[in-house]
């Protein structure tokens, strides 16, 4: 079992009192654009942490893969709200991604939500931002399009007082 959860599995075991009877391994399946999505979220200067329930083994693996910079396993719900609520108090500006009921406080409380299209509907109402399909890659996209508005926002603001001033 601990040979299958460093390969980023993780076990299902059906025991009775007396013996194991059997296990069975799960594993996600990483989606080809996730790698290349956090290496774009790594050049606009983002740090990407992985907040899971799942095995700290099976989790650091499927990190690895993808190039996460920090991973915190055997996560709670309340774990992963008090982790963005940490994160809010040292300063930084938290986006928090997630598609499931446990997510959903976490959602509501970072400073965007975003929820992954595939989702629970609770994740879904929490988030301010939903990704339809499910594609990491819209997320970049999604970062780059809200630099992009709010740069346009403040030229918009500078040429409006200098024109009233000059007025």
């Amino acid at each position: 079992i601990e040979e299958f959860t460093a390969q980023g599995k993780t076990p299902v075991i059906l025991a009775t009192k007396e013996k194991v009877l059997g296990f069975v391994m799960i594993a996600d399946e990483i989606k080809i654009e996730s790698k290349q999505a956090i290496a774009d979220l790594h050049k606009l200067g983002i740090k990407v942490i992985m907040l899971t329930g799942d095995d700290e083994k099976a989790a650091k693996h499927v990190a690895s893969l993808v190039g996460i910079d920090e991973v915190i396993a055997h996560v709670l719900p309340q774990d992963k709200l008090t982790k963005i609520k940490d994160l809010q108090s040292q300063g930084h500006i938290v986006a928090m991604a997630g598609d499931g009921v446990n997510d959903a406080p976490a959602l509501a409380q970072a400073d965007v939500g975003i929820a992954m299209g595939t989702g629970t509907d609770v994740a879904i109402e929490s988030a301010g931002i939903t990704l339809l399909g499910g594609d990491m890659s819209k997320l970049v996209k999604a970062v780059k399009l809200s630099k992009i508005t709010m740069r346009g926002i403040k030229q918009n603001l500078f040429w409006a007082f200098f024109y009233n001033i000059v007025g």
